[in-house]
């Protein structure tokens, strides 16, 4: 069932029409069939970069589509609701060109971004490491300055597009000063000394190649460089603000998927010669779904219109990808109670939204840390 979405413009609508064109006749179908075969959808963002649908929210000049994260994050949505594979992976490119459109030199911007923006280029994020996780800020892969550059060694770990990207965001240490000696890189997919690790068996997600990357001496010239040396981390975080709307737009797609697969099958299910729809326990349980994904949908808009606003988010960004995804978890385990033995068959999408949901509250700072973020805000001085 379509969402009825205020949207800003009527270019705004037109967009949406054009996503959920692509979904009915390109994206959709394959959805079931690539997950269970754990096939990589590469062609399918071929298709939305020919549609201008991987750089939305950069600038046209550049060949973006520049549009207000509130209409950007509600194409990831409906993209996530059909394959997540695919709306997730919109999020990270879309991360992984953040650094270089914000933080790159105008000349490299102008030399890189019209390619990783335009549609030619799937991107890929390197921030987390086999032991920095949570602590970002305890990564351990190098870049050593040398003469004519950096040599990069180190290993990067939970990689989105691992092994398939064409570039990769990376973050590494060029001094031993904590946060502070962490920088920021472009690495294009084709640096001699870069190779991957085989992708992870996961529980759900089986269609988006996870992966560790390997920097072995890994030679980068000095405009690889993104911004300053030591501005990584900041960079890292700033990009991951934005992240993380991606990864609750995501989260309310997938809860959409379910809860309408468990309207529909509600609908036309009948037990004791009445819709298992009119029985009042499992209408309620739908109108509570319903309820949250409404409240995880506007939450995530908030954030979007203050970032558009030009105004801080960070705090709203990390309420929004904890309620979200709390939400998407338990929407989609009450989408397979409502199916009943039908839940937990593959004939049926809801046990696929249901493994999906999880890894949404693990990615891009698990939940218990989007509510350290959030109680830290809450009490640093000042605040009220």
């Amino acid at each position: 069932m379509a969402v009825d979405r205020a949207l800003p413009t009527p270019e705004a609508h037109d967009l949406l029409d054009l996503v959920r064109d692509l979904i009915a006749k390109e994206i959709a179908p394959r959805a079931a069939g690539d997950e269970a075969e754990g096939r990589f959808p590469r062609d399918l963002f071929t298709t939305l970069g020919t549609a201008g649908l991987l750089g939305l929210p950069y600038p046209e000049e550049h060949g973006g589509g520049a549009q207000p994260y509130e209409v950007y994050l509600q194409v990831v949505e409906e993209l996530a609701g059909a394959f997540l594979a695919v709306g997730l992976g919109v999020s990270v490119h879309t991360l992984s060109c953040f650094p270089v459109a914000s933080y790159g030199a105008q000349e490299r911007r102008a030399a890189l971004l019209p390619d990783m923006i335009g549609g030619g280029l799937l991107g890929a994020y390197c921030l987390s490491e086999p032991q920095s996780g949570s602590d970002a800020a305890a990564l351990t892969t190098r870049a050593e300055p040398v003469d004519d550059g950096y040599v990069v060694n180190g290993v990067k770990a939970w990689t989105t597009h691992g092994g398939v990207a064409d570039f990769y965001t990376l973050m590494a240490r060029t001094s031993g000063d904590g946060a502070r000696g962490i920088s920021c890189f472009h690495v294009p997919a084709s640096t001699p000394g870069l190779s991957f690790g085989r992708p992870e068996r996961k529980m759900g997600m089986r269609s988006s190649p996870t992966a560790q990357v390997r920097l072995d001496s890994v030679r980068l010239a000095p405009d690889a460089l993104i911004g300053s040396e030591g501005e990584g981390f900041r960079i890292a975080m700033a990009a991951l603000d934005g992240g993380r709307l991606g990864i609750a737009a995501c989260a309310v797609g997938v809860a959409q998927a379910a809860l309408d697969t468990a309207t529909a099958y509600a609908r036309e299910r009948r037990q004791f010669g009445t819709r298992i729809a009119d029985f009042q326990g499992l209408g309620f349980m739908l109108a509570d779904m319903a309820t949250q994904i409404a409240a995880a949908r506007a939450l995530y808009l908030d954030a979007a219109r203050l970032r558009d606003a030009g105004r801080p988010y960070g705090t709203k960004a990390a309420m929004a990808k904890l309620f979200a995804t709390d939400t998407a978890m338990k929407v989609t385990t009450d989408a397979v109670q409502v199916l009943g033995g039908y839940g937990y068959v593959e004939d049926f999408p809801a046990e696929r939204l249901m493994r999906e949901a999880k890894v949404l509250q693990i990615v891009e700072g698990t939940n218990q840390i989007q509510r350290l973020v959030i109680s830290r805000a809450l009490t640093k001085d000042g605040s009220s």
